[in-house]
């Protein structure tokens, strides 16, 4: 039986799943297990389930455990042998305009996506450490990565470019946005879920640690809130979001920080963690009753709401809304702040549904149908390796 392990390093986190290989390239990856190491930075602990929701793991990594720590960690609790994986598929951050479209890590192309690390600093470095620990752990494996950024090729010139010199736009500055992944299986997801709605159009909130959104027209994006780098757009966790590019110059200039402390600050020690001087957990921040909390919490919730006005109109209107994310998901008070003073737009929150869990959350006489969808990278990877794995080996999955 061959396998395929995805990994998804993010800022905070390293998300891993192992599938079975399908017997032919149309069939679905089975889920075997998947888990999660989450607050690696502060307090790391690893979580994995079966796919029967049997618990593998669950217990804390040393306060210390960095991300390649993590994956050491997940290998171990998955007890694969090394030579049943056929693919290991790798979430990387950014790909630049160099690679719509998943390819096999190489040498070559590991060179090159090295060299979009300025792109993504609390990413790509991870997601290519990730690459070579894997390399060394499964020789025999193709290496697949698949990018944040693929799913947003295409968009028209308006929404890719900054009013820069046109050559700088030439040379690769420009908008290109993030959570592509997570947008790609959401859209899927929506057209199973409601195909009335799939092809209209659609404001995608991916919010976790790292947080975006994205307009999306025809199931095609045409718009994100992240640009150029991992920083622009919504706040995070831990990073800034939308920022007057005079502030950098600024504190350059006249507070006398250098490049790498510039980087901390908007990395490290904004956002969510910033605007409350607590923490970037949703969950401690809206456990915590401080006025700074509650001030995070409500700047957060109104960024959402500018954001999707935006994008009602560059989409000429909206016909659904969709949360994903981990705070997307779980956070019920967060998606009722940002829902409730919607309804100008014409959205309208169905209270019991919301708290409840509810996969539709808006009311039954919402203009603006409201959907929470659990968002799943790990299938997209998954899927994405089937395509590079040898026939040989899809036929010893058998």
């Amino acid at each position: 039986m061959r396998h395929i392990l995805t990994l998804n390093a993010g800022s905070s986190s390293m998300k891993f799943g192992l599938y079975q290989a399908p017997e032919a390239r149309d069939d679905e990856p089975r889920l075997v297990a998947r888990g999660l190491v989450d607050g690696i930075g502060t307090g790391p602990w690893l979580k994995a389930k079966d796919a029967g929701g049997a618990v593998v793991a669950d217990h804390a990594l040393d306060d210390e455990a960095n991300h390649a720590d993590a994956l050491e960690a997940a290998l171990l609790c998955l007890s694969v042998d090394a030579g049943a994986v056929a693919a290991v598929g790798h979430r990387v951050a950014h790909g630049a305009p160099a690679f719509p479209r998943p390819v096999v890590l190489d040498t070559r192309t590991m060179a090159v996506l090295a060299g979009y690390t300025a792109f993504a600093p609390s990413h790509q470095p991870h997601n290519l450490k990730a690459v070579m620990a894997a390399r060394d752990a499964f020789p025999r494996a193709v290496q697949v990565g698949c990018f944040d950024t693929s799913f947003h090729q295409g968009k028209a010139f308006i929404q890719d470019a900054y009013a820069l010199p046109r050559e700088l736009y030439d040379q690769g500055i420009r908008r290109y946005g993030h959570h592509g992944l997570s947008y790609d299986y959401v859209a899927g997801a929506l057209r199973k879920l409601a195909p009335h709605l799939a092809g209209g159009k659609v404001v995608i909130a991916h919010l976790g640690n790292g947080a975006s959104m994205c307009a999306l027209s025809e199931g095609r994006s045409v718009e994100s809130t992240m640009g150029f780098s991992a920083l622009d757009g919504l706040p995070m966790g831990t990073r800034c979001g939308q920022l007057d590019p005079g502030i950098v110059l600024y504190l350059m200039l006249v507070k006398g920080l250098d490049v790498v402390e510039v980087e901390t600050l908007l990395y490290k020690e904004s956002g969510l963690k910033g605007l409350s001087g607590l923490t970037n957990d949703m969950r401690d921040l809206e456990a915590a009753g401080t006025p700074q909390a509650e001030e995070a919490i409500a700047y957060f919730a109104a960024m959402i709401r500018r954001e999707a006005a935006a994008m009602a109109s560059t989409l000429g209107g909206i016909d659904a809304i969709v949360f994903c994310g981990g705070i997307g998901e779980n956070s019920r008070q967060l998606r009722q702040r940002v829902i409730e003073p919607m309804g100008w737009l014409g959205v309208t929150l169905d209270g019991e549904a919301n708290r409840a869990g509810a996969t539709r959350i808006s009311a039954p006489d919402s203009k603006v149908a409201v959907y929470v969808i659990p968002t799943d990278e790990e299938i997209v990877i998954a899927r994405a390796c089937v395509e590079f794995i040898p026939q040989r080996a899809m036929a010893e999955a058998i």
